[in-house]
């Protein structure tokens, strides 16, 4: 458990306590420091709380144990861990090319003003067909792959800039105009798991 978890459970504790106290004691809210009171712990406590608790979970639901706690990307987690220096996602996830730890957010969010958020109402969406819908046998983008959340990282990394090959097409790809992934074509492969050699981080 995180300093943070924690933190939060002691202040939602605290909340709780005083909201009790105002409960069992209405007395407590008279005069002008009782509905001080009474209006801190049903109002300001409760609320303060809750955005705390919100961004803490909105924070928790970009890592990738979050990603691959839901059963349907339990799949995708094993990608990563292709030993394939062709395979995008698990030469990204080995070599630190992305943060381990928020690895699937790292990609599939939006690099936009508003991405994050986009990537939560998506995420809400997954929730309910994980529970509630039914769960297509092929997972698929919702969109084609936009080269700005490539670029987000390589543009300007020296083994990209210094790529004669992508010299000759840097406006192209900075326009989406030529695709990234129309020669970085080895994504998830998730249907192939079967065939292909694991990564031991041991060396085993």
């Amino acid at each position: 458990m995180t300093l943070t978890t924690m933190a939060l459970i002691a202040f939602a504790l605290v909340t709780v306590l005083v909201i009790s106290m105002v409960m069992v004691r209405p007395s407590l809210a008279g005069g002008t420091a009782g509905k001080t009171l009474a209006l801190v712990a049903l109002a300001v406590l409760p609320a303060v709380a809750t955005t705390f608790g919100t961004n803490a979970h909105l924070e928790a639901s970009k890592t990738t144990d979050f990603c691959l706690s839901c059963h349907a990307m339990k799949p995708y987690g094993e990608s990563l861990e292709l030993d394939d220096s062709a395979h995008l996602p698990a030469a990204h996830f080995q070599n630190s090319r992305v943060p381990r730890d928020h690895a699937c957010f790292s990609c599939h969010t939006t690099y936009t003003m508003y991405g994050d958020l986009d990537a939560k109402m998506k995420g809400l969406k997954h929730l309910w067909v994980n529970y509630f819908g039914t769960i297509p046998e092929k997972i698929e983008l919702y969109e084609p792959f936009h080269n700005r959340e490539c670029l987000h990282c390589h543009d300007g990394a020296r083994t990209f800039e210094e790529n004669e090959f992508h010299a000759d097409f840097r406006q192209e790809l900075a326009t989406n105009e030529t695709s990234c992934l129309e020669c970085h074509d080895v994504a998830h492969e998730v249907e192939k798991l079967h065939e292909l050699e694991r990564w031991s981080r041991d060396g085993e």
